[in-house]
């Protein structure tokens, strides 16, 4: 284990059970909320049914807690939390009312947007900080970072601010195990194994269970490993900023310099000796030798625009600059003993420098993961390792946890999920016969003994992205209300009261609603010929006037999101609480929520043996 400072403390089981117990008081009235289905909003009157308010108070209310200043919404949230734990006590409180105790309606729109941030991940003092666990991992140990380069040049902005950070962190948590084998589940198309390989020089299995993603990675990777290569032989800078100057002047002063220089260690004269190992450079160059430097330092120019995106911290000397094989001296005689020890040295440390550069490993594999698959069986040399995942797809993410748990050789495990609404749930009307034996959640005890369940529509409705909302990315209205008027046309036209059947992305292709009725209809087999151009336009007409109840009902769902992503982290949570062995465990803000809105990490350290 490398030197490095204690971990932060995070809270135990107990006091998380606490939150929970908080959390669920809120989201057992809140759910039907986000279980309503958004094509079913007028065939089922669900504003009517789960609303007491007018759409217009809700929005208002919304959007001034969106738009509420963060130390305002933190004096408030303080003020509050006291009267929120009382009224889950049953005792006396000035809270207001959230829903009705008879209807079950919302009654107070302030409330409940004032409670979802109560309940909320960042507000629930759960979280680790991203920047306090790095230090400790790091302690006072420099990052090994081989080059520093930026991945914008191969992945979207997303996927490199999500790579970067990401890699840092396992990194950092494979120093401080002294690990050097990654496992990365639902690897995709490679973008972070190949960059824990390239950049930190560790040995990474992507397994994906996809053979085109494996193949499109293993092409990926190499064409990457080709510009690394280009990069790590001429994009170097010179310790003492020799080659960086060099690069900056003109041609004429460089071939000025180069034949003083050759003209000088030709004569070998003692004055230029000094300099010479002053600068760590040869006593004897061949003439080809001084003609390689020369244009290393041309393709140096010539390679600039390169540097926008990659930027080398670490400087070589100008002998890495030279072939391996080009500093032998023309005669041991003419070069004093110590120079030729530096000699070999250096040679040496470029050979391993190649070695090394040769033995970052990234192995794409195809493979199923589910919580009982054998890692043995897929990686043959499987020795002391992490497990990760970059937003691993529905079980995945609690499988990768379950993995951890029961594998001797998993050390730590990092784990960033996604595609809530994938998620197998224990208690969501399974069948009896259903063999399923492990599911996706709860997976904790405490919720276990609740028989708690989401339900799928809460699930999808956790995935809504509540930070790229208050920045304007604004949730697609007017495509959501076409399908909701579609859904009553559907229903009063052609006797459908329920559409299993998924329309498609088909409103960005239409330019009118009654456009997109024509297609939609189309593409679910019903004959749109008995419908006249008329009827459809009549609906539109009728229900146009209601389009803000929708929106509000919308805007009810992104609010009360993070609650339910909560719910199913700190369910995540508990579980690894629960296990003996684990030594630490925590959840992590690894990412910027507006450019990744699933940018919670599960991490756990096992206990050293």
């Amino acid at each position: 284990m490398a030197a490095a400072g204690l971990l932060p403390v995070t809270q135990d089981l107990p006091t998380l059970h606490a939150k929970l117990q908080g959390l669920l008081w809120f989201l057992r009235d809140a759910l039907s909320i986000s279980n309503a289905h958004t094509v079913d909003f007028y065939t089922e009157s669900l504003w009517e049914e789960l609303v007491d308010l007018p759409p217009e108070t809700v929005l208002a209310a919304l959007r001034k807690s969106a738009l509420e200043p963060q130390a305002e919404a933190q004096a408030r949230l303080a003020e509050s939390r006291p009267l929120l734990e009382a009224e889950m006590g049953s005792g006396i409180t000035d809270f207001p009312k959230i829903f009705s105790e008879t209807s079950q309606k919302l009654v107070s729109a302030e409330a409940f947007a004032l409670a979802a941030k109560c309940f909320s991940m960042q507000n629930l003092g759960i979280c680790t900080p991203f920047e306090q666990l790095l230090v400790a991992l790091q302690g006072n140990q420099k990052q090994k970072t081989g080059e520093n380069v930026k991945p914008v040049e191969f992945m979207n902005v997303k996927k490199s601010h999500e790579v970067q950070a990401m890699s840092e962190l396992i990194s950092s948590i494979a120093d401080y195990c002294g690990i050097k084998q990654i496992i990365d589940l639902g690897s995709g198309k490679g973008y972070l194994s190949s960059f824990l390989s390239l950049k930190y020089g560790l040995k990474v299995y992507g397994i994906d269970s996809s053979n085109t993603n494996t193949h499109g990675a293993e092409e990926r990777n190499r064409k990457l490993k080709k510009h690394w290569k280009l990069y790590h032989t001429q994009s170097r800078l010179d310790v003492s900023g020799l080659t960086l100057k060099m690069a900056t002047e003109t041609k004429e002063r460089n071939e000025m310099k180069y034949k003083a220089d050759i003209v000088e260690i030709c004569n070998n004269r003692p004055a230029n000796q000094e300099k010479i190992s002053a600068s760590n450079f040869l006593p004897a160059v061949s003439e080809s030798v001084i003609s390689h430097i020369r244009k290393k330092m041309e393709n140096l120019r010539t390679q600039s625009h390169l540097e926008e995106n990659f930027c080398f911290d670490n400087a070589l000397s100008l002998i890495d600059l030279l072939p391996v094989n080009s500093s032998e001296p023309t005669s041991s005689s003419q070069i004093p003993s110590k120079e030729i020890e530096m000699l070999e040295e250096n040679k040496e440390r470029r050979k391993m420098t190649s070695k090394s550069h040769e033995s970052n490993i990234y192995s794409p594999l195809t493979s199923f993961i589910t919580a009982d698959s054998e890692l043995h069986d897929i990686i043959k040399d499987l020795e002391d390792c992490l497990m990760v995942g970059l937003h691993t797809c529905g079980d995945l993410a609690p499988n990768t946890l379950r993995i951890f748990t029961s594998n001797s050789e998993i050390k730590g495990v990092c784990s960033v999920g996604c595609c809530y609404h994938l998620l197998s749930e224990e208690f969501e009307n399974q069948p009896k016969e259903c063999p399923q034996e492990t599911w996706g959640f709860p997976m904790c005890r405490y919720l276990k003994e609740e028989k708690w369940c989401c339900g799928r529509n809460a699930r999808m409705s956790a995935c809504l992205a509540l930070e790229r909302v208050a920045v304007g990315q604004g949730l697609p209205t007017e495509s959501l209300f076409y399908r909701a008027v579609l859904q009553n046309i559907i229903k009063d036209c052609y006797g459908i009261t329920k559409c299993d059947q998924h329309v498609g992305k088909i409103y960005s292709k239409c330019s009118s609603f009654l456009e997109y009725v024509r297609k939609s209809l189309k593409k679910l087999g019903l004959d749109e010929s008995k419908l006249p151009e008329k009827l459809i336009m009549e609906y539109y007409e009728k229900y146009k006037p209601r389009m803000n109840e929708l929106e509000a009902f919308n805007m009810l769902k992104v609010v009360l999101a993070p609650c339910i992503e909560t719910l199913i982290l700190l369910d995540r949570l508990c579980y690894l609480k629960e296990q003996e062995d684990i030594a630490w465990s925590a959840l992590v803000k690894l990412f910027d929520p507006v450019k990744s809105p699933r940018c919670y990490a599960v991490i756990a350290l096992k206990k050293q043996q």
